[in-house]
This record gives C-alpha cells, structure tokens and sequence, in this order.
C-alpha cells in the first residue's frame, strides 16, 4: 500500500457514463488523484468535452465511447484498451438507462429489453471483460454503481429497480469468485441526486417533497459527493473491502 492510501498515479481507470453527473465526477476526481482516466459513454463528443477539461487541470484522460446495451461495443471498447495500455486496475460501472416512469405493469417489451440489456447484461460484461484483463496484471476493482432503489424499489420505477437489485447481487458474486485474481468488487448505493437522470423526480415539486420525507438529511445529494465513496472502493485504502454494499443516501436505507 502506498503512503496515500487514495493515491491513484500508475493506475488505469474506465469510467462508464462518466459524460456527465456520477460518472463525470467519479473521473475528474481519480484523475486529480493521478489515474490515467478512460472516460466512456455513448457519445465521443461528450466523452472528449469531459478530457479537455480533466486535462486542462493537469489531469491524464482519454475518451472512448462505448454504448453498454452493444456487445460488439463493449468488446471494441476492450479491444482499444488492451492494445494502447495492456492492463486495466479500476472499472467503475456506472452507465445506466432507466427510460420508464410508470406503474410496473405498464413496462413494455422494448422498455424491459433495454434497461436489463444495459443495467444487467451491460454490467455483466463490462465486469466479466474487465476482471480478465485485470487478471493479467495481479487484479484491480471494480466499482458498480448501482442505486438505493435496488434495496427499496422507486415508486414506478419498477424495473429500474429490479435491475439495481441484479447489480447488488452481481456485485457479490463476482467479488466471490474474482477474489483469488486479486480481484475486488464493491457497489455504490446513491441516494436520491441532482442529475439529469434523475430530473424527473428532482424537478418535481410534489415528488421531491415526498420523497425528502424519506431521507433525515432532507437534502438532495449533489453528484461530487458520489465520487468520494468510489475513489474509496477503488483505492488501496479498501485493500480488504470486497463485495460491500456502500449507501450514499443521506440516511435513506437506514430509516
């Protein structure tokens, strides 16, 4: 272990829908702890907007787009990673799509079929692709940002929730099985936070009161107090810390 246990220089990190809010946070903080940070998410543009800005502030990024919910996607997106750095230490899932808000029974074929393609089988893959490449190297972490609704599911947020859930027990199993690779595994719950995907509960009125009841600290969390939580999962200072569930909801899970 170093010194500064949260020291990230050397380390190759891919952060995943880290365009914006969570995962953009998530990035500019490992980078700003010395990690060569590999920002992904469906657009290059994006990804590229994030590293002028880590590398304008001394930072070392690149951008790599990759759409989770596309196989072929994720495979190129390891194909480049394995061929420019031959190693991988840190992968933090944290692209997700949630393009339903209504009763459960509602949820069409097409919505269904997307959010488990990306929150699951996108997940899976990323993990499963990633603990091999890490393997390579003497092992690495992964972070799964997954959701406090995967323990209480949201209130017509159904299958969101249901796929949360998945990435919960996705995050034991593999911190079981990875763990002889010198693999470590871990997930971060967030609480209700001021992003555009969560903008339809934030920015309505009546919705936000309700579900402020919920939360002690009466507050919406704002992104950058994600990142702190996963550079801890992802930093030697958890060097024995695998498959733990981490809450990051002012108080949510623990009314």
């Amino acid at each position: 272990m170093s010194q500064d246990p949260f020291d990230l220089s050397g380390k190759i990190a891919l952060v995943t829908g880290a365009s914006r809010g969570i995962g953009e946070e998530i990035a500019r903080l490992f980078a700003a702890r010395g990690a060569h940070v590999i920002v992904s998410s469906r657009k290059q543009a994006d990804c590229q907007s994030v590293v002028d800005a880590i590398t304008s502030d001394g930072g070392r990024a690149e951008a790599l787009a990759c759409h989770i919910g596309e196989m072929e996607q994720i495979r190129a997106l390891y194909s480049a990673i394995g061929e420019k750095h031959g190693r991988l230490d840190i992968l933090v899932n944290n692209a997700a799509t949630n393009p339903f808000f209504g009763h459960i029974t509602d949820t069409d074929e097409a919505v269904f079929a997307k959010t488990v393609d990306v929150n699951i089988r996108g997940y899976f893959f990323m993990s499963s692709l990633g603990a091999k490449l890490m393997a390579k190297n003497g092992g690495g972490a992964i972070v799964n940002v997954a959701s406090v609704n995967g323990v209480v599911p949201g209130f017509q947020q159904g299958i969101y929730s249901i796929t949360k859930a998945a990435v919960i027990s996705m995050t034991k199993a593999f911190a079981v099985e990875c763990a002889e690779q010198g693999i470590r595994c871990n997930a971060l719950l967030p609480g209700l936070t001021d992003t555009k995907f969560a903008s339809v509960l934030v920015n309505t009125p009546a919705i936000l009161k309700q579900a402020l009841a919920h939360v002690p600290m009466r507050r919406v969390a704002q992104p950058s107090e994600m990142a702190g939580a996963a550079l801890y999962l992802a930093s030697d200072a958890a060097s024995y810390t695998t498959g733990a569930i981490l809450n990051v909801d002012g108080g949510y899970l623990s009314v």
